[in-house]
């Protein structure tokens, strides 16, 4: 794919949509970390569901962790792998406190020593609550990328690097959450929308024929 076909792509999702942002709830940093860990394997719609129970009760380092394990399982036990994220979110709580005076790091390395946050989970904060240029390579991400060949790669880390190189600079910052958007509801597993596709013409998916 070339570089016009890239601009003309993120021109298009841009219009359509001027100020994308995740569909995960959240008011700070903070909570916005916390709803990142829980949604690994968990849909964004079920982890909104446990945090707007839980934030109006306890959305600090301090008030989380005064709940422990058990405490905190009462509320996001309705979210796949709750035992194993809340004893993270637990941990993480303590070591905000102890080591960065109760404030979300703003850099990778900081932010991938606490438990349960991976590379995607940084990406995602780093992008969201610092607005730093970063791409959390998701499924949806990896299935666009590859598919419509705007950034093509066998695993996620070589997707994620693909795209930081080739999306044209003015769209680095917000391309994250219109490829995960487009994925959703457009570019879908199974059967993507390609008739109702706004860059049906630019992709270059060899199947996309099959599915008008």
């Amino acid at each position: 794919m070339n570089k016009q076909k890239r601009i003309e792509i993120f021109t298009r999702l841009r219009d359509e949509n001027p100020n994308p942002t995740t569909e995960l709830n959240y008011s700070t940093p903070f909570e916005l970390l916390i709803a990142v860990i829980l949604s690994a394997q968990a849909t964004d719609v079920g982890v909104n569901k446990a945090t707007d129970k839980l934030y109006p009760v306890a959305n600090t380092p301090e008030t989380i962790y005064a709940l422990g394990v058990d405490g905190l399982k009462e509320y996001i036990k309705t979210i796949g792998l709750f035992n194993s994220k809340a004893e993270n979110v637990i941990k993480t709580c303590k070591i905000l406190m102890e080591q960065h005076n109760s404030q979300v790091p703003d850099n990778r390395e900081a932010l991938e020593a606490l438990p349960g946050v991976g590379r995607k989970t940084a990406n995602v904060v780093l992008n969201t609550a610092f607005r730093q240029p970063a791409m959390a390579v998701d499924t949806h991400i990896f299935r666009v990328s590859n598919r419509t060949g705007i950034a093509p790669g066998k695993n996620v880390v070589e997707v994620e690097k693909r795209l930081m190189r080739l999306v044209p600079r003015e769209f680095l910052m917000d391309a994250h959450h219109w490829l995960i958007l487009h994925g959703r509801y457009t570019c879908t597993a199974r059967k993507p929308k390609c008739g109702a596709c706004l860059i049906e013409d630019l992709c270059e998916f060899k199947q996309k024929r099959d599915y008008q």
